[in-house]
């Protein structure tokens, strides 16, 4: 049975609306998180007054963000089963696994340390106050390390092997899926992404503050503990993001090649091309800015391995999906016989190329007949949009290396004691927007190149969707829009209403920028 290709093009468009709606919260609660932890352990340190109001005001902001992010979270994961049905029974034993340990964790173990955080400033003693603020700052972490163990296995599927009785994938191996070194690099990259989103985002409202000469003690050590934790971050994120960008290479070659805009392979080691107009129809990339030996050395960590270029990625595909064929017509003989031999045999040396011949499915029911021609369609799919991958990475970069930047001379002036600079403060505003920025398009970079796949070499997304009709799905897109575009308006509203007001307008800093009454409240 041949897809519906609009059934599934709006499966994908709701979930990628609702995953890019929850990420706006993700990153922020978990640098946010740890931002609170170090003003409390300055707090509990120095025993002086204007760090545990620091803590509870940015706290504040964290619990409306924590909500939001749950609220988004929750109603995505129920996706997988009323949209990704096909998907969720294919490899809900591995997937599932994971997704669970992180539910029992968001669920039991953040709800319970959130709940501590605010309610027990007065029932606990500091020191164990801010032993719960660490346990919550790393608890987010945790959290958000068993979603992209799953998300990292599916871009790639290692510790797993298909049960040609059962037709689903099963684990062969947990800690293979656990220690993925995908998972690994994806993990430090993106919770760096968050530090630094919850730098920028404290640094920025604090910077407001300032531009307005109010709580000018409070914003100015908001402003310097966002200073330095967010270089650090920053730095972070070029650097694990390289690291990141490795693992790509090494088991997405065609997102790699797709982002480069490299339609044929180059001589080692690659370049990298900092700007050009890649012409999908002419598969050229027009004025080209290129940096030599770059892209090889980044990718290959080498001078003499070549990255391959998008025609030799086609190629390999079409050589798989003819070995694929094979490994689908031994599979179909399994299932009326499990016991035929030479079934097994085929299976076995074809089996890690099935995938490729259920590209297929998307053009005709029976990969089997397929022609020459039917094969090259295949294998051209396996090519993702190049120009959306290849602008949004370089859009995602440049934003990094502008936080740098901006952190480092924020670090620079804190260290001066010179924060007050009007033009400074008005840029430091003027980038709050940024973090989301570079966090969406990495999104788009990581899960939009992984397409046509839904699980790497192994699942075409499109058949991974529900038996659905396009009506249904367009009821519960707009459902979802309407959901969300709520949930934007109340926390834009809160968000906004609760930073205007300050910590002086909540009762926690004196309404005077310079009234500091006691020694308590001074540096």
């Amino acid at each position: 049975m041949i897809v519906d290709p609009d059934v599934v093009g709006l499966s994908r468009l709701q979930f990628a609306l609702t995953a890019l709606y929850h990420f706006l919260f993700v990153p922020l609660t978990l640098g946010l998180a740890f931002m609170l932890a170090i003003m409390e352990s300055v707090y509990v340190m120095t025993r002086r007054e204007v760090w545990k109001r620091m803590t509870q005001f940015w706290g504040v902001l964290f619990g409306i963000n924590f909500a939001m992010g749950v609220a988004t979270g929750v109603t995505m994961e129920f996706q997988f089963g009323t949209n990704w049905a096909y998907y969720s029974h294919y490899v809900g034993d591995i997937f599932g696994a994971p997704l669970a340990i992180e539910g029992m964790m968001a669920f039991f173990l953040e709800g319970t340390l959130v709940g501590l955080f605010f309610f027990g400033w007065d029932r606990i003693s500091p020191l164990k106050h801010m032993l719960v603020t660490w346990f919550l700052a790393l608890a987010t972490s945790l959290s958000a390390l068993w979603i992209l163990i799953a998300n990292a296995w599916m871009q790639n599927p290692v510790g797993a092997a298909f049960n040609p009785q059962t037709m689903r994938m099963e684990v062969t191996s947990f800690k293979e899926v656990i220690f993925n070194p995908v998972a690994q690099s994806k993990f430090v990259h993106t919770v760096s992404a968050g530090y630094t989103m919850g730098a920028m985002f404290v640094l920025s409202i604090s910077a407001w503050y300032l531009l307005r000469g109010r709580n000018i003690d409070f914003a100015k050590r908001s402003m310097t503990v966002a200073a330095s934790f967010g270089l650090a971050a920053a730095l972070s994120v070029v650097v694990l993001g390289d690291e990141s960008g490795y693992a790509v290479s090494e088991n997405q070659k065609m997102k790699m090649a797709a982002i480069e805009a490299m339609w044929e392979t180059e001589p080692a080691p690659a370049s990298f091309t900092l700007f050009g107009l890649p012409d999908v129809k002419a598969k050229e990339t027009h004025a080209a800015v290129r940096i030599p030996w770059v892209m090889g050395l980044m990718g290959t960590r080498s001078i003499d391995e070549p990255i391959l270029g998008i025609a030799d990625l086609v190629d390999d595909a079409k050589v798989r999906i003819a070995d694929g064929i094979k490994a689908y017509d031994a599979m179909l003989v399994l299932r009326e016989n499990k016991n035929d031999a030479q079934a097994k045999a085929i299976l076995a040396a074809h089996d890690k190329d099935m995938g490729y011949a259920l590209l297929l499915k998307r053009f005709m029911d029976d990969p089997r007949k397929a022609s020459p021609e039917d094969i090259q369609k295949a294998a051209d799919s396996t090519i993702p949009n190049v120009p959306v991958l290849f602008w949004s990475f370089r859009i995602m970069v440049a934003c990094g290396l502008w936080f740098i930047v901006l952190f480092g001379y924020a670090f620079w002036r804190a260290s001066k004691r010179r924060l007050e600079g009007r033009r400074f403060l008005r840029v430091a505003l003027w980038s709050l927007p940024l973090p989301w920025v570079a966090a969406e398009l990495g999104w788009i970079v990581a899960e939009y190149g992984r397409q046509p796949w839904a699980i790497e070499g192994v699942l075409p997304t499109a058949l991974g969707a529900s038996s659905l009709t396009s009506g249904q799905v367009w009821i519960s897109l707009g459902g979802f829009v309407l959901f969300y575009t709520a949930l934007a308006v109340i926390d834009g509203y809160l968000m906004v209403k609760f930073a205007r007001k300050g910590p002086d307008g909540l009762g926690m800093w004196p309404k005077k920028p310079d009234a500091i009454p006691t020694t308590a409240q001074t540096a």
